[in-house]
């Protein structure tokens, strides 16, 4: 049997936060190691998310430096929405799309679709078959660190202004 050399993950959260904390979370990459399971490097330009910024980070035990390349495809402040393009290790590509949808001031849904890709050949077919229980798992996890960053920042917003 061929397996395909691509993968399709899309988690959907309800985050009980206002919007705008996701979104001011999402864009800052020089921050995302606060929550997400990277630590970035370097980011340029400087600053909140626009298209064609690129940051650079690190994952995994820190004695292996896994490099991970993070491009912005899409900002879309006015719809809340952003689209990457991530470079990993082993010819792994991932295209991923994030949007939040308001569902109250306090809540809304943050809905993340990550495209793998894989090189071509035995090499990303070999790649795809060590990764493969990852795949859903890894984006699940990060959607699940970007809540509770999201949740406990509104928390302590919360608790500062009573």
């Amino acid at each position: 049997m061929k397996l395909p050399l691509t993968h399709a993950s899309c988690p959907s959260t309800v985050v009980s936060a206002p919007i705008e904390i996701v979104w001011l979370l999402l864009t800052d990459p020089a921050r995302w190691g606060d929550f997400f399971d990277v630590r970035i490097t370097r980011v340029e330009p400087a600053g909140s998310a626009v298209i064609g910024q690129r940051f650079y980070g690190e994952s995994g035990p820190r004695f292996l430096h896994i490099g991970l390349k993070f491009e912005y495809t899409e900002v879309n402040e006015s719809q809340h929405r952003l689209g990457l393009n991530v470079q990993l290790p082993f010819g792994i590509t991932v295209c991923e799309d994030l949007n939040c949808i308001p569902i109250s001031s306090t809540k809304c849904r943050v809905n993340y679709h990550c495209n793998f890709g894989f090189a071509k050949g035995w090499r990303g077919a070999i790649t795809r078959g060590i990764m493969c229980r990852n795949l859903d798992a890894g984006p699940v996890d990060s959607l699940l660190r970007l809540k509770r960053a999201a949740e406990g920042r509104y928390t302590a917003l919360q608790d500062s202004n009573s």
